[in-house]
C-alpha cells in the first residue's frame, strides 16, 4: 500500500494505491490520522485501491470520526469498484456522505 500525500493550504489530498487490507492497515491509520491533523478538508483518493477488507473500511470509519470530532471535512473520492462494493455491501455510503463515483478506466 502506497499513499501519495499532497497539502494545499488546508486541504490535503491523500492518494491510496494498492490493498487497504489487514495486512497494511495498522501502518496506514497513524499516516492517515497525522495528515488529518495537517489539514482542514480532506479528500481520500480510492481509484488505485486494488483490494479492501473489513480492516480497510474501518481505516476509512476512523479518518470519519475523527474528523467530525475535529470539525474538519473528510470526504472520500474516486472509488474503485472493490471499495464501492464494499462500502455498499455495509450501507455505509450514506454514513460516509460522498457520492460513490467510479473513476473511467478508460484512454
Amino acid at each position: 500500500m502506497n499513499i501519495l500525500s499532497r497539502f494545499e493550504n488546508d486541504d490535503c489530498h491523500l492518494n491510496l494505491e494498492g490493498e487497504l487490507t489487514i495486512y497494511h492497515a495498522a501502518e496506514i491509520k497513524p499516516e492517515v490520522i497525522e495528515a488529518l491533523d495537517r489539514c482542514g478538508q480532506m479528500h481520500i483518493h480510492l481509484g488505485s485501491v486494488s483490494e479492501i477488507d473489513t480492516a480497510g473500511l474501518q481505516v476509512l470509519i476512523v479518518a470519519k470520526q475523527e474528523a467530525l470530532r475535529a470539525g474538519k471535512t473528510l470526504h472520500l473520492t474516486d472509488h474503485s469498484t472493490a471499495v464501492m462494493e464494499l462500502i455498499d455491501l455495509f450501507g455505509l455510503s450514506s454514513y460516509f456522505g460522498d457520492p460513490v463515483l467510479i473513476k473511467s478506466h478508460r484512454s
